[in-house]
Parts: structure tokens; C-alpha cells; sequence
């Protein structure tokens, strides 16, 4: 396919948390450019579509992932030049933070769809470069926003919660002071009522995401 004007994708970056490690969905592609080579799911934005709503398309027609399951949101807009074999295309990255979901069905122009590390490198395209960008404002986010409990299920135990932190920013938290810090956050997280037994030591308490946007005080990472 070859374009003679400029043209608009949308491109998805989805992150999630599998067996204790942070992990982004790629999908092989099955035709060229890139045939053979994993990348972020997405496409071209159809004439009479909205930027959101061709994300929310890509996610189903590419993975067969339902939009709702997650937080989705714009990530960053990339056009440099040469960055697509095809001619000139301008990409809108979405950036979805998603609990733990069943492995994902490829479609439309994928030949395989798969959980990876979010480590991943040598994808085609600059997708490299979006996917270094969307692990980068998940790690940011999780300092200012509630939004590390969109990778839990509905109600998650304090532990729950202090493992994603741990996973994103790939270091470890003293588990009382994450505690008083989540707990004291106000809005942050709401109790449920409800406990849930562990292995060993008395029963966890469950909690749920409460109405805040925005941390106060912020969860700042350890200093690197």
C-alpha cells in the first residue's frame, strides 16, 4: 500500500500486570511493511471517525479486548518524518492501563496477538520509542493519580495495590509506610467492609478506588 498524501493512525499502548511483571500487548504483523515483526496494535483513522473512537475499534478489532475494561487516554502525537515506509503518517498513541485479562485474539491485518514484557525492543516502526514514552507516563502517573488501582480487580487488598507500584517502578516499598501513605491520601481508597483470608497472619482488609482524581500528597518513587 503505498499513500500519496498524509495520513492519520491511532496506536495503542496497553500495559497491564502478568505473572508479577509489567507486560504490554503487541501483535504480529501479517502484511507488509514490518511483516513477521511485533508491534502496538492499531490503524488507520477512518474518514468520518473521531480520534477516541478509532482507538476504541483498534482495541476490539485487533486483540478482540473489550474498551471498557480499563482507563484509556491520549498519550503523545508522533508524525516525524519517515517514520512509516508507506508515505506520510501522523499517529496518536493512546496509552490504556488495564487489570489482568485472558490472552488476546488477533485480527483485521494481525497474524498473532500476545502479552510481552514491556521491555520489549526492536519493534516495527518508532513504536520502540511509543512504547518507552507509555511506561514512562504509567510510572508518572501512578505518583499523582489513583490510577495504579486500574490494574486491580474491584476491590484489592493494600498489598494488591503496593505490588503494582512495586512491578511499574521496578523497585521495593516498605510495606507500612505504603500503607499509611495510600491510606492517608485522601479519596485515594475506600474501604470495602470486606476481608479476605491469607496464608498466614489474620485477614486482609479490602478496599476500593475512591472518588479522588488526584493524589494529595502525591506518591512520590524512591530516588533512583
Amino acid at each position: 500500500m503505498t499513500i500519496d498524501r498524509a495520513a492519520v493512525t491511532v496506536d495503542l499502548v496497553l500495559l497491564t500486570i502478568r505473572q508479577g511483571s509489567l507486560q504490554v500487548l503487541l501483535v504480529r504483523r501479517g502484511i507488509p511493511p514490518y511483516e513477521g515483526r511485533w508491534a502496538l496494535p492499531g490503524g488507520f483513522v477512518l474518514p468520518d471517525e473521531d480520534l477516541d473512537e478509532a482507538a476504541r475499534r483498534e482495541l476490539r478489532e485487533e486483540t478482540g479486548l473489550d474498551p471498557q475494561a480499563g482507563h484509556l487516554e491520549q498519550l503523545a502525537t508522533y508524525g516525524t518524518p519517515g517514520r512509516d515506509p508507506r508515505g506520510r503518517v501522523v499517529t496518536v498513541a493512546y496509552l490504556a492501563l488495564l487489570p489482568d485479562l485472558p490472552s488476546p485474539v488477533a485480527g483485521s491485518d494481525a497474524s498473532a496477538a500476545s502479552w510481552r514484557p514491556a521491555d520489549q525492543a526492536g519493534l516495527a516502526f518508532d513504536h520502540d520509542r511509543i512504547l518507552a514514552d507509555g511506561v514512562e507516563r504509567a510510572r508518572s502517573k501512578l505518583e499523582y493519580t489513583p490510577l495504579a488501582s486500574a490494574f486491580c480487580a474491584p476491590e484489592f487488598t493494600v498489598a494488591d495495590l503496593r505490588a503494582v507500584y512495586e512491578t511499574v517502578w521496578q523497585t521495593t516499598l516498605d510495606p507500612r509506610n505504603f500503607h499509611r501513605k495510600v491510606t492517608s491520601a485522601e479519596g485515594f481508597v475506600e474501604a470495602t467492609g470486606n476481608t479476605v483470608s491469607r496464608e498466614r497472619g489474620r485477614p486482609a482488609q479490602l478496599f476500593r478506588r475512591g472518588p479522588a482524581t488526584l493524589l494529595h500528597p502525591p506518591l512520590l518513587r524512591p530516588a533512583r
